[in-house]
């Protein structure tokens, strides 16, 4: 992998970890921690969007965002709020589901207002404020690690939580999705935690927009047969929508 390949990769996985140790990505790209100290120096060189600290770094923009409780990836944000309304057609009274941490399934979890009884699990915390005090909805939230570049919860503790749980629907989030490489994330912190809420749902939903459809990220999260359906927005291709259903992945635009 070229220098230059390698420091976007880190710097993708700092959007998604908020921050990173420089033995754990020596490890990861199997390179010396030198090298990985010098990656980290360049993306902190010329205000760049990186803060070195002993031993790693982590990305400028997070204190401020954590104050304002926003969220890292708010990219495409219109077509996360057409998935969100279109994903609440298919929840109903009386069920428990699961909200996975990022930004479209906030925008889920902002539509849920009309539904009346229901009992929602989350490992976001920016999720847990918007529904804690809605009518009707019953609220759990994971322990666990904090993340601040999706405001929830992650790690060991995090995924135990589901043990011995089932719920009926999962509405879940990743970096991206393809046909053969199935889904993918670029960090490893929520890992366990995505797989242990797939093992507690009846019903998989993949909540992501199109500009996700076809990408491959850093470290593999579950085949595509894992999922039931994908929701999604207007942008996907036709032929990529296709192979998806062939594969027995309903796909649903909103």
């Amino acid at each position: 992998m070229l220098a230059r390949q390698r420091r976007m990769k880190i710097l993708d996985i700092m959007r998604e970890e908020g921050a990173v140790r420089v033995t754990q990505l020596s490890r990861m790209f199997d390179v010396s921690e030198v090298t990985i100290r010098q990656d980290l120096e360049r993306l902190a060189s010329n205000d760049g969007p990186v803060v070195r600290e002993h031993g790693g770094a982590y990305l400028k923009t997070i204190p401020d965002q954590v104050r304002s409780l926003s969220l890292q990836h708010m990219e495409n944000i219109d077509r996360k709020a057409a998935i969100g309304r279109k994903a609440v057609e298919f929840v109903k009274e009386g069920q428990t589901i699961i909200l996975d941490a990022g930004s479209t399934t906030t925008e889920i979890a902002r539509n849920l207002v009309n539904i009346g009884s229901l009992t929602v699990i989350t490992s976001a915390l920016n999720i847990a404020l918007i529904l804690g005090t809605q009518p009707g909805v019953s609220l759990m939230v994971t322990g666990g690690e904090f993340k601040a570049p999706t405001l929830s919860l992650t790690g060991d503790k995090a995924a135990s939580f589901f043990e011995n749980i089932h719920v009926d629907t999962l509405f879940l989030a990743t970096a991206g999705v393809d046909i053969e490489a199935g889904l993918t994330y670029p960090g490893l912190a929520d890992l366990p935690v995505k797989r242990a809420m797939i093992n507690a749902a009846g019903t998989v939903y993949l909540a992501a927009d199109s500009t996700k459809i076809g990408k491959r990220s850093f470290v593999k999260l579950c085949e595509i047969a894992m999922i039931h359906a994908i929701i999604t927005d207007r942008g996907i291709d036709d032929n990529v929508k296709a192979g998806f259903e062939k594969r027995g992945v309903k796909v649903f635009t909103g």
